[in-house]
């Protein structure tokens, strides 16, 4: 299990829509995310910035993300999420989520 950390910036006028959104995700999306091996997943907002945690139970986590990203429901929910966010610009390239390094972590 590996445990990642990620950041990207909430549009204000967006907030209340991205958490309505996630307020009642749609089953098909929580199927994909659990059959991508993501477990423990949870996002956190504070200012303009929402931060995401998941841990990740598979061996190949770019594999997973492609499979689930190329599901048609996958690619809907973005079209509702995805306005409602704003990368940061230090971001890697690829990512839309910035991915973070873990500095701490205890049990």
């Amino acid at each position: 299990m590996k445990r990642y950390g990620m950041v990207i910036r909430v549009r204000p006028e967006k907030l209340d829509e991205y958490k309505r959104l996630h307020a009642a995700v749609w089953p098909e999306v929580l199927r994909i995310i659990h059959e991508a091996h993501i477990r423990n997943y949870s996002i956190f907002h504070k200012d303009d910035l929402l931060f995401g945690y998941m841990e990740f139970h598979g061996d190949d986590l770019a594999a997973d993300f492609e499979r689930m990203n190329a599901q048609p429901v996958i690619k809907e929910w973005y079209t509702h999420c995805g306005p409602c966010q704003q990368p940061l610009e230090t971001r890697a390239e690829g990512e839309w989520w910035a991915l973070m390094d873990e500095v701490f972590h205890t049990d």
